[in-house]
């Protein structure tokens, strides 16, 4: 079996987060912060070990202004709801997720006014200029999408990060594809609100993501309840991370997305990404010489994430996806990957495209069987 659809989750897991998830629910699966035992301190203590891996990875000062949630679209939920109100104006690009757009979408029904950004012809990601003319005396925040989960694009946060704070306005990053991928500094970025998901590109299960506030951010609580903290008030606590993490946390999950980032740590982000991106050139090199596949990807190798797209003349998405599955034994994804905007873009809507997006434990042959593979059905309509 090959797998090859990280960009919807990684598979499989480095060997550490299955054992200390084991572990923790073995002997420390306590109640953090509700209790005076030994468990539920054992329990706080790594809940609090991953938040501090966390700012390490992301070069963040404040640990405690990391808010763990539910996942990616959980968190941009709480950025978004929890900051704008009816009459703010956002920016925001063409290439991003339902994840930010449907979000959007209803706060624009609510009076919030949304502007999206045309990439620019000449590589495909929006300029800092087009930002800045777009400017007007109510923009409130500018949200954008690091990398594609469709073609792979890579953004130049760290220009728009420039731009933004000249303005004085609030800067949100989604960091869906690129979290523990590429060298994300939110100090350097002059990033205000990063999400990102714990069970992509971090190596933790399914069910983990986070919410960075800085300190020049405040948000509205999207949810309120029992925090362990100020327990004797009715009012929500404002301290950070209790603010915005009621009810009890999935601890078992933040132990595996802290042995997660412990594992990237360890092995060097860069090296994470070279292997990757070297599997995915490989893919793009030995698929470009098949006729009738077309490949949907970054226009610069330099801003190319480990994640493309392709069709196959004659043959619908699903049908490919279907017979990689059932003959080859190849998992991937097909459709439009809940970003039908880039789809409208590169002219795959509405059916979409088959998505190759190889991870860390992909190997090189695998991805010669995954070309061979393709090749056949491409040359069986022929």
């Amino acid at each position: 079996m090959i797998y090859v659809d990280n960009a919807s989750t990684s598979w499989p897991k480095p060997e550490a987060v299955y054992t200390a998830m084991n572990d923790f629910l073995r002997k420390n699966a306590g109640n953090p912060g509700r209790g005076s035992h030994s468990m539920a301190f054992a329990a706080a203590q790594v809940i609090e070990e991953t938040r501090m891996l966390l700012a390490r990875l992301f070069n963040i000062p404040w640990p405690e202004r990391i808010i763990f949630t539910l996942n990616c679209t959980h968190a941009i939920n709480i950025g978004l709801k929890g900051l704008l109100s009816p009459g703010d104006h956002v920016i925001t690009d063409s290439i991003g997720h339902n994840s930010l757009f449907r979000p959007l979408s209803k706060l624009e029904r609510q009076g919030v006014k949304v502007e999206r950004l045309r990439p620019s012809s000449v590589n495909g990601s929006i300029s800092p200029e087009d930002i800045e003319k777009a400017m007007t005396p109510n923009t409130r925040l500018i949200v954008v999408t690091h990398g594609s989960n469709v073609t792979g694009l890579v953004q130049p946060i760290e220009k728009y990060g420039e731009v933004v704070r000249r303005h004085n306005i609030t800067f949100m990053v989604d960091a869906a594809q690129t979290a523990g991928l590429y060298q994300i500094d939110v100090q350097a970025s002059n990033i205000d609100l990063l999400a990102f998901p714990g069970h992509k590109g971090l190596f933790g299960p399914p069910g983990t993501g986070g919410l960075y506030i800085s300190k020049r951010t405040s948000l509205e609580t999207l949810c309120e309840g029992g925090t362990g903290s100020y327990s004797e008030q009715e009012e929500q606590p404002d301290i950070y991370p209790d603010k915005y993490e009621s009810g009890t946390v999935n601890s078992v999950g933040i132990c595996g997305l802290g042995a997660g980032v412990k594992f990237i740590l360890q092995q060097g982000i860069d090296n994470i990404r070279t292997h990757e991106l070297k599997l995915v050139h490989q893919l793009i090199e030995g698929l470009s010489r098949i006729e009738g596949v077309h490949i949907h990807r970054a226009k610069d190798w330099e801003e190319q994430a480990p994640v493309i797209s392709l069709t196959i003349d004659g043959y619908a998405p699903s049908e490919i996806g279907a017979i990689l599955d059932q003959a080859f034994d190849i998992k991937l994804r097909t459709g439009l990957h809940c970003a039908p905007s880039v789809h409208k873009l590169i002219g795959t809507f509405p059916h979409g495209t088959v998505r190759l997006s190889p991870g860390f434990f992909n190997t090189e042959e695998e991805m010669n069987t995954v070309i061979t593979a393709i090749e056949k059905i491409a040359r069986s309509r022929i």
